[in-house]
């Protein structure tokens, strides 16, 4: 009998293996077929381990670079003394790992803020005590000599000095919600400028500099708020909730005045600097370099096409420009974001040439060479071996849907050393002796290894065959990338999911998914595409009969200034115009359906929707738009000027670029959907677009969602049902 059941459940396997089902929609949404990465990886001062936390979020665990096996236990919850928490949220060594900054209780605020409850952990004596009692603290860090902490709490800064008994100080005291931020970025630098911390330590330790944000004159804006939140009683009128309100700058209007302060700590004194800038820059970044009367400041004008970086002496206060950046149109983020100081020089990235490249400069500012010279972009830069004078980083080298990491010595021969072909990302240890390497393509999920500096690999540490062992019992679509010149003739890349069971003798409705913002870029060769990754949403509506599509068009990365920059003063106009020229080309395919074709997308994907369906060719029977800024004129302010200048200077611009000026020209059936507690993409965009709408006589449909934000996940349920709403949609629109 035992045996005859064996063979019964033989049977019964392979019959599962040999006939795969369709993916269920709930198990796209929650995650079910997820690939696993190898994430959280902090390389150590010895350059031969790096620290790790477990999947369970109670140890960290110390790991060999050479082997990849586990050496030590850094940090464990349950043997820890003073521990009175259930997993960790994030972690932080001190400069000589003796300390280590545990992260509990975390609560977001915005994209990158949050709040948490931090504990010191001694790993000489395992034990932990609190940061501080007075309340939760925002973004802490160590002094280098590791005696120091310094945090922000409500808008002001605090000290703790470790060899005092851990005594709390106040460094500020004007910080005050809505007016004054002291060290911690308003919600458009945040949001725009994707910083979280504006204070830093100098290398002796002896200061604390800050970047300091009055937005006492910036506009309010209020959210209502509707769902009682936990603990809330529901007495009669307690669904009177109070709004939401902070501070949100639209295009053109005044945005935070920002001065940099330093705060000398043995003599409790402030300074601020005399940095010789116009009242409207940005200061988006302010870093320490090895000397500590070296504060470096990165400035932006307001249109921001002039960076400049500052040499400034914490203590006189005195400020020298040493490098000036310009460019005709607009800095690219990565200019400043990516800025690299050593001891005497830095490196920076560089659009100047055409590409995005590596240049090196002296501490001083004076140019030493461009390290990276070709026509394809560096996509980031990874280290320098000072010894040997090599230098490590990224590159779409020879291909815009790819990535690789390569070397460069100081002759210029360049080593490319990822070995496969498809999408390569690597963290280095300290030494650059080694790194860890995850790579994928279309078909691969995230394969991770460790390698060393010539790119050989020692060890997987993460390969998800059982991720595609699960999946061999699924209906996957058949991925593919393609080209197509349009009728400017400019190729662009798209990438393809047909059905399992594609039949190239039928017809087929096809469904476009973009974003398209500025220096974006969703056609990869990677396991990361679509909307949940690995093309499970799209194999989901290709199971159910249509082809799913992305095509990145002008405007977004990977190709050069030219390509990524025509979009300048005109958002909307090319994007559009490509997705439709998209459309127009798949409808030339035999197995496509011309008159059943859609298109969708969320943030400024859900804009380019609106603005395709409305660019005057009807070749869309249906658009689904989520969180989708209608007109620039709601948007905030570094974001839009950065590549639309201010409404005054570009009403043109702006007006063409508008959803709700061009409302009279949407065709076909359109979903909009929002939720209304969005910080970044206002509810209003949508009631605007509405009442436009209406007023046009365009029929539409409409999803709003209750306190969700841009992500729209408030609520165990929000998801799916939003999901389901959506292939609803496009059920009923496109299949005959």
């Amino acid at each position: 009998m035992k045996k005859i059941l064996s063979f019964l459940l033989t049977i019964v396997c392979i019959t599962a293996y040999a006939n795969p089902r369709d993916i269920e929609l709930k198990e796209v949404v929650n995650g079910t077929y997820s690939a696993r990465n190898f994430s959280g990886i902090h390389p150590m001062n010895d350059g031969e381990h790096f620290a790790k936390m477990t999947s369970d979020r109670k140890m960290i665990l110390s790991y060999s670079f050479k082997s990849g096996e586990v050496t030590d236990t850094i940090f464990n919850i349950e043997t820890a003394r003073g521990c009175n928490f259930k997993r960790i949220d994030g972690y932080t060594f001190s400069p000589d790992e003796a300390r280590i900054l545990i992260q509990t209780q975390t609560n977001h605020i915005y994209r990158h803020s949050f709040t948490a409850e931090y504990h010191i952990y001694s790993r000489k004596n395992n034990k932990l005590q609190p940061l501080s009692e007075n309340g939760p603290q925002q973004q802490p860090i160590f002094s280098p000599d590791g005696t120091m902490i310094a945090f922000a709490r409500q808008n002001n800064l605090f000290l703790v000095k470790l060899l005092f008994n851990s005594s709390e100080s106040q460094v500020t005291t004007d910080g005050k919600f809505g007016e004054i931020i002291n060290g911690l970025p308003d919600w458009v630098y945040e949001e725009e400028f994707a910083t979280s911390r504006s204070f830093e330590f100098s290398a002796d330790s002896k200061v604390l500099a800050y970047i300091r944000y009055d937005e006492s004159k910036v506009m309010n804006y209020d959210m209502p708020m509707y769902i009682p939140t936990a603990g809330e009683s529901n007495h009669e009128y307690d669904d009177y909730k109070k709004p939401y309100s902070y501070k949100y700058p639209v295009a053109g209007a005044q945005n935070s005045t920002v001065s940099v302060h330093t705060f000398d700590i043995k003599n409790r004194v402030t300074r601020k600097l005399a940095l010789p800038i116009d009242s409207t820059d940005y200061i988006p970044r302010i870093s320490f370099t090895e000397d500590p009367e070296f504060l470096a400041i990165v400035t932006l004008n307001r249109h921001q096409n002039r960076m400049d970086i500052f040499k400034a002496n914490p203590l006189s206060g005195l400020c020298k420009r040493i490098l000036r950046e310009e460019s005709p149109e607009y800095i690219n983020e990565t200019t400043y974001q990516d800025l690299t100081f050593f001891k005497n020089h830095f490196v920076m990235q560089s659009e100047r040439d055409g590409n995005n490249h590596l240049y090196l400069y002296t501490i001083g500012g004076n140019l030493v060479k461009q390290l990276t010279k070709g026509a394809y972009d560096v996509n980031g830069f990874i280290g320098w071996d000072e010894k040997k004078n090599t230098f490590y980083y990224s590159s779409n080298e020879g291909n815009p849907t790819q990535s690789a990491i390569y070397k460069i010595d100081a002759k210029g021969k360049k080593t490319r050393i990822s070995q496969r072909e498809g999408t390569n990302s690597a963290i280095f240890s300290k030494s650059l002796k080694y790194h860890i390497n995850t790579y994928q393509n279309l078909t691969t999920p995230p394969v991770v290894t460790i390698n060393d500096s010539n790119g050989k690999e020692l060890k997987t540490l993460l390969d998800n065959k059982e991720l595609l062992d699960r999946l061999s019992n699924i209906n996957m679509g058949q991925k593919e990338l393609f080209t197509f010149t349009n009728s400017d003739g400019v190729q662009l890349y798209g990438w393809m999911i047909k059905p399992a069971n594609f039949d190239a003798g039928k017809k087929y409705p096809v469904i476009m998914h973009q974003y398209s913002g500025p220096y974006s870029q969703k056609v990869k060769d990677t396991w990361a595409i679509g909307q949940y990754g690995g093309g499970l949403f799209e194999s989901y509506m290709a199971s159910n009969g249509f082809i799913m599509v992305c095509v990145d068009g002008r405007g977004t990365a990977g190709r050069g200034t030219k390509f990524g920059k025509c979009t300048y003063m005109s958002l909307g106009k090319y994007e559009a115009r490509d997705q439709v020229e998209a459309a127009k080309y798949l409808g030339t395919l035999p197995y496509v359906d011309k008159n059943n074709m859609a298109i969708w997308g969320w943030s400024f994907g859900g804009y380019t929707t609106l603005m395709s369906m409305s660019e005057g060719t009807p070749v869309f029977k249906a658009g689904v738009a989520i969180a989708a800024p209608t007109d620039w004129r709601f948007y905030d302010t570094v974001y839009t000027e950065r590549y639309m200048r201010t409404p005054k200077e570009n009403k043109e611009g702006y007006d063409n670029g508008s959803a709700i000026v061009n409302v009279n020209k949407l065709h076909g059936n359109l979903l909009l959907i929002h939720g209304t507690a969005d910080d970044n993409v206002h509810f209003r965009n949508m009631t605007r677009y509405i009442y436009a709408l209406s007023q046009a006589g365009k029929q539409f449909s409409t999803a709003i969602y209750p306190d969700s934000n841009h992500s729209i996940y408030y609520g165990s349920k929000t998801r799916q049902h939003m999901f389901e709403m959506i292939t609803k949609f496009f059920f009923e629109n496109l299949k005959n």
